[in-house]
């Protein structure tokens, strides 16, 4: 596999790059902290490995057949982001003295969910199939690139906590992590209408 430099290159990128998982990520450690953050990082690292795993077996060929089935991933991802940026837009502010409870914010299913009606995390399976399987064995292609992929995004994603982490640290009053969430609700509410809207 000569493109498995470029395919590093391509998980960095697509993994580090800001969108809908990423600021989840940053908002829920910056509310919750990076323990209670990282089974979310995992599944939704976890389910994007595996959406790469299933359309290079075929089933990303299959959804593409259905122009109806990917309108309704869209405007189901859109629609469960929006509501997600309306609770993070609502939400208090972290007590400064005791630490959040584990139970507030996001969960890994949703984490998962997430990565499921998300059709940037479709497409980008697809570019990996299509771009980065050649000739031979292309099972263990498959298998090989979505183990790099989750590889590559645990990190990436881990990195998104520890800067929510840290702006929560920074942050030293609940007015301005109010003001944080806020900010946040809105890049995610961008993020989620942006591909509508381009």
């Amino acid at each position: 596999m000569e493109s498995l430099l470029p395919f590093l290159l391509f998980a960095f990128v697509a993994s580090i790059t800001p969108g809908p998982t990423n600021i989840l990520v940053l908002s829920h450690s910056s509310r919750c902290g990076l323990g209670a953050t990282l089974p979310i990082i995992l599944g939704a690292c976890t389910a994007a490995a595996f959406i790469v795993l299933a359309v290079g077996l075929g089933v990303g060929e299959t959804l593409l057949r259905f122009p109806l089935v990917q309108q309704v991933m869209v405007w189901s991802g859109v629609l469960w982001l929006s509501w997600l940026a309306w609770q993070i837009f609502h939400s208090p502010p972290p007590s400064l003295d005791v630490p959040s409870p584990r139970g507030k914010g996001i969960n890994v299913l949703s984490a998962a969910t997430l990565q499921l009606v998300n059709p940037k995390v479709w497409m980008m399976a697809v570019a990996v199939v299509s771009v980065f399987v050649g000739a031979g064995d292309k099972t263990l292609q498959v298998m090989v690139l979505t183990l790099l992929f989750l590889l590559v995004s645990l990190p990436c994603m881990t990195l998104w906590a520890l800067l929510g982490l840290g702006s929560a640290r920074v942050l030293r009053s609940p007015q301005a992590l109010k003001r944080l969430n806020q900010v946040l609700a809105f890049l995610l509410l961008i993020s989620a209408w942006m591909p509508i809207l381009v």
